[in-house]
């Protein structure tokens, strides 16, 4: 789910050596991390905004500490993690800090549109990694100049100062000076141009200790404020009949009896993408405006609309799979060639070939798209839960044709992203209802609306083959991917990259092996694609380590000693995709080993109850899973107990990499055990949590164990790190405890159809 820029420029790059302080109204010191003064134009710079611009400290009289964030917060505790490194380098105390957002920034220059108070954005795990330095030095900028304040009231050089939470010390620790106190005289101060010092990490205090989440009690008690939460004054609202078949089109609507419902006031067409252009919209329909949702959503079944299926109305995920498998008769795009694959295969003792099926999916976010939008004659308003703020204007400017420093983007709290809010449709959605009727839009979608109307996990059939030498080694491996690329559609998008979001070329186990081969196979189902937690990482997990274990037990060798033996090399090898420069094989040794130790891989166990493990690199981050399992003589499967390790460098907010290594793995066991999307006759088939079902809560074992195994001084991200190797530790405990190999997901009712068979 990586959140790139697109169309900005490079000035934000040198950003963090453009602080400014200055003294506001209420006495409090306002520390900012902006673009240089230059570069704003005369409309951006002002009494107050020269004041604000960037990430900002507010440090209050009494001492308290306000911190901005700019980051979207969609569950993953980013707008936690990233004040922590502000007050740990500012030198407060945790308890006295809390946090506003921010909304988006964006400021035209002469080359174009730069970010106003940093980057924003967050997806492909890089929230927190893409800013650990920037807001550091934050804090250290801040703590500088506070420093130099006491310094120069105390006429003693600054080197005779340091710093405890919340208070200046100097001359021979004999005066004491608060942050508060210091204010005034701090206000008057110019900051340094450079970077300066940042604490030594034994030092820490907050980072890299146990934090409680900011906002946790407005959420267990309802305070917190979501996009759907969101309220303005004469506000109406809006739902949308979109069309039932992929890329069809309204030919006419009859709108009659919609008018006549109580409450609705008006109806509007949309038009989506002509067929193969990028989506600004996911399907053309029909908006209806009310006095409430409610009104809305009635008027909406009341419409009359006669629809033109369009192109793929014939879809179906049936005849998906039969021509993705079709298609692996043949030859396809060979993307990686390493060695002489087709020599090493030819003389090989053992050769192996698997093929293993993984599904499309939704994202199913708790709280459905929605988005406030107001559209006027020289402006736009939008509150949206998106990942991307940047993208949200964007679409708001393509559709109302205003400039993008007149569109003000508020980043509300999302109720789960996933990767789903990355695309911004809904706010394209919302601004078109809004430009049309002039009104200010709540555009509302129910659950039905977000299962069938969804940029899913692109689906995809996977041929593995590998060869076997007399002596056990792994020779020669193959995977071979009939798939539908999510990027497909995007624009400037030429077709022989699209296999570059289904295929990691520097993925394990490439180096591994010495001849080593990816080949790639374009499916154009009408069906939208998109990012979902962990993109590629989902599915190549689930059959790379799958056939691992299959590869053990047909070789005679033991599935975790063969998976030491690939993975048993200390050196840092190139990694051109996402999570690079580097990926070291021996951590994700570190973590199988550690894994397969806390669950006693070894141990004897009875008839019906096995283990397995799985481990896998995802966006910088490493991570592996054991699972216990039983299975019953009737095909009833119980997980018995889990182990969860990550290695994500230094653990910024150990809670929240916790509490991600936890959900992602609940999240990547529900998909493996029940979820799938399927179309028929060019619809999805799937429209609410009763056929689309969630795993409940009894599926989790209460045995538990989550581990955070703290490797160096840098820290990955760790939103999308504990779902791939899920399902497959899952999986390969399933054949351990049954003998029944799963290929095919979701396994569903499998486990019972082999006991029954």
């Amino acid at each position: 789910m990586s959140a790139r820029a697109e169309g900005f420029t490079a000035a934000n790059a040198g950003r963090r050596n453009f602080l400014i302080s200055g003294l506001c109204t209420t006495g409090a010191l306002l520390v900012g991390v902006p673009l240089g003064r230059s570069q704003l134009q005369a409309s951006e710079i002002g009494a107050d905004a020269t004041r604000q611009i960037g990430f900002f400290i507010t440090i209050n009289p009494d001492g308290t500490v306000v911190i901005g964030s700019n980051q979207p917060e969609i569950g993953q505790g980013v707008r936690t993690a990233l004040p922590m490194l502000v007050a740990e380098e500012l030198d407060v105390a945790w308890e006295n800090v809390s946090v506003t957002s921010m909304p988006l920034g964006i400021v035209k220059t002469e080359d174009g549109y730069t970010w106003k108070y940093g980057g924003q954005g967050v997806g492909g795990s890089t929230g927190l990694t893409s800013n650990f330095d920037f807001m550091r030095q934050v804090g250290a900028q801040a703590r500088q100049l506070l420093i130099q304040a006491a310094a120069r009231r105390l006429n003693v050089e600054p080197e005779a100062c340091h710093t405890e939470p919340g208070v200046v010390v100097c001359a021979g620790e004999q005066v004491t000076l608060t942050y508060g106190e210091l204010v005034p005289d701090a206000s008057a101060l110019t900051l340094p141009g450079e970077d300066v010092p940042l604490k030594d990490k034994a030092a820490y205090r907050i980072v890299g200790r146990r934090q409680p989440n900011v906002g946790t009690l407005d959420i267990i008690t309802g305070r917190a404020r979501y996009g759907i939460d969101t309220q303005r004054p004469d506000m109406r609202y809006a739902v949308v009949a979109r069309s039932p078949t992929l890329n069809g089109r309204v030919k006419k609507v009859d709108a009659e009896a919609a008018l006549k419902t109580p409450g609705v006031l008006k109806v509007v067409r949309l038009d989506g993408p002509q067929i193969g252009e990028p989506y600004n919209i996911l399907a053309s329909g029909v908006a209806v405006v009310a006095g409430s949702t409610w009104a809305a959503m009635q008027g909406r079944e009341a419409l009359r609309i006669d629809w033109d299926e369009g192109p793929n109305a014939t879809d179906s995920t049936d005849a998906f799979w039969n021509d993705n498998g079709k298609a692996l008769e043949g030859q396809g795009q060979v993307v990686v060639e390493d060695g002489d694959f087709d020599a090493a295969m030819k003389n090989a003792n053992t050769v192996l070939t698997r093929r293993y099926k993984v599904p499309f999916v939704s994202h199913a976010p708790l709280e459905p798209q929605n988005c406030f939008v107001h559209v006027t004659e020289n402006a736009c308003e939008v509150v949206a839960p998106t990942q991307s703020p940047a993208g949200a204007s964007r679409a708001a400017a393509a559709v109302t044709g205003l400039p993008r420093e007149n569109i003000h983007v508020e980043i509300s709290r999302s109720g789960g992203g996933f990767g789903r809010r990355l695309s911004n449709d809904y706010v394209a959605e919302a601004a078109m209802i809004s430009q049309q009727t002039g009104w200010p839009i709540k555009l509302q979608w129910s659950r039905e609306d977000d299962m069938q109307n969804d940029f899913y996990r692109p689906a995809g059939l996977h041929e593995l083959t590998a060869g076997v030498d007399k002596k056990g080694s792994v020779t020669a491996w193959t995977q071979r991917l009939a798939s539908a690329s999510k990027y497909n559609r995007r624009p400037n998008m030429p077709d022989e990259n699209l296999w570059q979001a289904e295929l990691y070329a520097d993925d394990f186990p490439r180096k591994a092996v010495e001849n080593f081969r990816l080949e790639y196979f374009h499916h154009a189902i009408g069906l939208p694609r998109g990012s979902w937690r962990a993109p590629a990482h989902t599915a190549n997990a689930f059959v790379i380590q799958s056939f691992i274990d299959e590869l053990a037990h047909e070789s005679g060798r033991d599935p975790l000693a063969l998976r030491l033996a690939l993975l048993d090399q200390d050196e840092e090898r190139p990694y051109s995709n996402h999570g690079g420069p580097t990926f070291n094989p021996a951590r994700l040794s570190k973590l199988t080993r550690f894994v397969a130790d806390r669950i006693g891989y070894g141990e004897i166990r009875p008839a019906g109850v096995g283990v397995g493990l799985a481990t896998h690199f995802t966006f910088g981050g490493y991570a592996a899973h054991a699972m216990e399992v039983a299975v019953g003589s009737d095909g009833q499967l119980e997980i018995r107990r889990i182990v969860a390790a990550i290695d994500c460098g230094l653990a910024v907010h150990p809670s929240a990499v916790e509490a991600q290594l936890q959900g992602g793995t609940i999240d990547g066991i529900s998909t493996a055990l029940g979820l799938e999307i399927t179309v028929r006759n060019g619809r999805v088939q799937q429209r609410n949590f009763d056929t689309y079902p969630l795993a409940k809560i009894a599926a989790i074992p209460v045995d538990f164990e989550s581990h955070i195994l703290p490797f160096d001084d840098t820290p990955t991200g760790v939103g999308e790190m504990g779902i791939p190797s899920a399902a497959p530790a899952l999986t390969n405990a399933i054949y351990a405890a049954s003998g029944v190999r799963i290929r095919k997901l979701p396994i569903g009712d499998q486990l019972v159809r082999a006991r029954t068979a």
